[in-house]
């Protein structure tokens, strides 16, 4: 029977999400100059494959390749005019590699150049953006909406304000903390943390940043604000500033899940990898901390 998002997130259980997506993709040929996007319309395959090794690894919450897919942000690419299309195609990818194994998490990220903060668009307009984005993801069949790598709180808003405009499915939303522990708009975690919870949404935490060592920190700070709120942790595999080969500076499946602990301790129940993990980092978590079927 397909899990239901809902029933995990009432269990006293840990929940395991997966790993980066855009990694896998990069991997398996994507050109460092093509969004994962592209892929969704033009090499669904690798899509559908990517996932479902996701799912085999052991995630019971995983992700469309989605991160892009706001009009705005595919507008540089020249695909803002198939903003519908693509999401819509990453939901089925999704579904059909999740089965009745996992939940799919219809994913939002930042809209780019950091719009709203830039006054590239108001705060009206981002809203539009992200309602769009969110209708296209909900329509398809999404079992929940994951507001992901945000650094600015108004544009959060603006995600979440979308989000709710066209759904009551549970919406997760992360912070991305790279700068002394703050986002790129220099927002401490537990300012973010109060006013994610003030937005009532259902999960939050932290991905992306500076890697699994730094975040347990962050996430106790998060965490404080309300310790009821299910907390995500979502790292990297390393920090960015130390990068190889383009990507962040790698940790080893087993070394990674070791960082976990920390991350339980710290209150997260939602566990999870960003930039540079894959499967095996996955399936290490469930054999480390747990997070069964």
């Amino acid at each position: 029977m397909k899990p239901n998002i809902r029933d995990l997130l009432a269990q006293r259980k840990p929940i395991l999400f997966d790993g980066a997506t855009a990694t896998l993709l990069r991997a398996r040929g994507l050109p460092a100059s093509d969004l994962p996007e592209t892929w969704v319309l033009n090499d669904a395959v690798q899509v559908f494959a990517a996932a479902q090794s996701y799912v085999n690894a052991g995630s019971q919450i995983i992700s469309t390749c989605t991160f892009n897919a706001t009009a705005f942000a595919l507008r540089a690419a020249g695909l803002d005019a198939q903003a519908d299309a693509i999401n819509r195609r990453a939901v089925e990818l999704a579904r059909d590699a999740a089965q009745d194994r996992a939940c799919v998490a219809g994913v939002i990220g930042p809209l780019g150049e950091l719009a709203l903060a830039m006054g590239m668009l108001t705060y009206i307009e981002a809203v539009s953006a992200y309602t769009d984005q969110a209708r296209s993801l909900v329509d398809a069949g999404v079992d929940l909406l994951y507001i992901e790598t945000m650094s600015d709180l108004q544009e959060t808003r603006a995600a979440v304000e979308g989000a709710r405009r066209v759904t009551d499915v549970p919406i997760f939303v992360t912070m991305s903390f790279d700068t002394e522990g703050r986002t790129a708009l220099g927002v401490p975690p537990d300012i973010a943390a109060q006013v994610l919870v003030d937005l009532k949404v259902d999960a939050l935490g932290a991905n992306c940043g500076r890697g699994p060592e730094a975040l347990s920190a962050i996430l106790r700070e998060m965490h404080r604000a309300d310790p009821k709120i299910p907390l995500i942790a979502k790292p990297n595999t390393g920090n960015p500033s130390e990068r190889v080969g383009g990507a962040p500076l790698p940790i080893d499946p087993a070394r990674f899940a070791v960082h976990a602990r920390e991350w339980i301790r710290a209150g997260a129940k939602i566990r999870g990898g960003c930039c540079g993990t894959a499967p095996e980092h996955i399936a290490a978590l469930r054999a480390m901390v747990g997070g069964d079927r």
